[in-house]
Parts: C-alpha cells; sequence; structure tokens
C-alpha cells in the first residue's frame, strides 16, 4: 500500500519515514511547482491555465470546475473533485489526508482545506482524516476546514467560520467553532 493510501486511511506516520519523504515530499514538490506556474501565468492565458491545472489534478479535473488562482494544493493526488465545482481565489488545501468535495460545491475567497495535525508528543508525527464537502454546500469567505469534517448537501457556512465538528445537511453554521444556528 502507499504512503498516501496509508494516510487516507488513517495511518499515522513519522515524517521522516523513507517511504514517507519520497512519496508524500515527492508530491508535495510537484504540486508546488505546478502551483507556482498557475499562479505565475497571465489570467488572459486560460487554456494554459487549464492544462496546467490538468497537469496538476492528472487529468481527473473536470471541464465544469474551476479554481480561481493564486490558489496552493500540496497533494493534487489527494483531492477528489466533482462537477460545477468553483473556488475563488487563495484556496489553500493541506490534502495528504484526502480531500472529496462533491458536485456543486461553491467556496469563496481564502478557503482552507486541513486534513492534517501532529502527535502532541511527538510533532514529528503526522495523523490525517478526510474532510468531505457534500453537493451543492457553500463555503464562505476565510473558512477553515479541519481534519475529519463532513459538511452536508446543501450546508452554508459562514465567512470566517472554522470548522471542527460536522455540519449536517441543510443547514447554515457560523463562528469559531462552527455551529448550527439555522436549517434550511
Amino acid at each position: 500500500m502507499s504512503v498516501l493510501k496509508d494516510l487516507r486511511n488513517g495511518k499515522s506516520y513519522d515524517i521522516r519515514n523513507p517511504k514517507y519523504l519520497e512519496e508524500v515530499h515527492g508530491e508535495i514538490d510537484r504540486c508546488r511547482h505546478i502551483c507556482f506556474k498557475i499562479n505565475s501565468t497571465d489570467p488572459d492565458e486560460v487554456e494554459l491555465i487549464r492544462k496546467l491545472e490538468n497537469d496538476l489534478f492528472e487529468g481527473r479535473l473536470d471541464p465544469s470546475s474551476f479554481l480561481t488562482p493564486p490558489f496552493q494544493i500540496d497533494s493534487a493526488k489527494s483531492v477528489f473533485i466533482g462537477k460545477n465545482v468553483f473556488a475563488n481565489h487563495g484556496l489553500t488545501v493541506m490534502s495528504v489526508g484526502t480531500i472529496t468535495i462533491e458536485d456543486g460545491v461553491m467556496m469563496g475567497p481564502e478557503v482552507a482545506m486541513l486534513t492534517v495535525n501532529h502527535e502532541p508528543k511527538n510533532i514529528r508525527v503526522i495523523k490525517t482524516k478526510e474532510i468531505v464537502i457534500k453537493k451543492n454546500a457553500w463555503i464562505g469567505a476565510r473558512v477553515s476546514i479541519l481534519p475529519g469534517v463532513t459538511i452536508g448537501e446543501n450546508a452554508i457556512v459562514g465567512t470566517g467560520s472554522i470548522v471542527t465538528k460536522d455540519i449536517p445537511a441543510n443547514s447554515i453554521a457560523v463562528g469559531n467553532p462552527a455551529r448550527v444556528i439555522k436549517s434550511i
């Protein structure tokens, strides 16, 4: 099994492990290089940006989805994006633990999705939990989504919220930590 698959399944890894360094840091370096190219490309070069995004996601990005540069994704191999997804500029994705974004999701500027945490007694050991954002969810500007969170279908997360726990479908959540304030 690969290190990325192990991480997706919740296995902890010492970041000094040679397998981790080779596979994960190789992917991080690959993504950093491509994200740099995307973020440095003239916005009028739409076709070039699209080609680079397809390189980043190894051909898995649906043509109906759009990520607004600049953005940073550390492990595109661990990100699965559905159809008609929109992310505004400043997206930060730490995804070695896997992120699934279903069809129709909208994200405001500077959203952060973070699947990685560290063992408190040994900060060189990481542990991950997958983030899942269900269909047609709307994530406001500067929302941070922490490891293991699922945001339900049609849910709305208000600007500046920090999401530490699952948000049910058809609800509005706001705050730090985010809490449900209304059903829709």
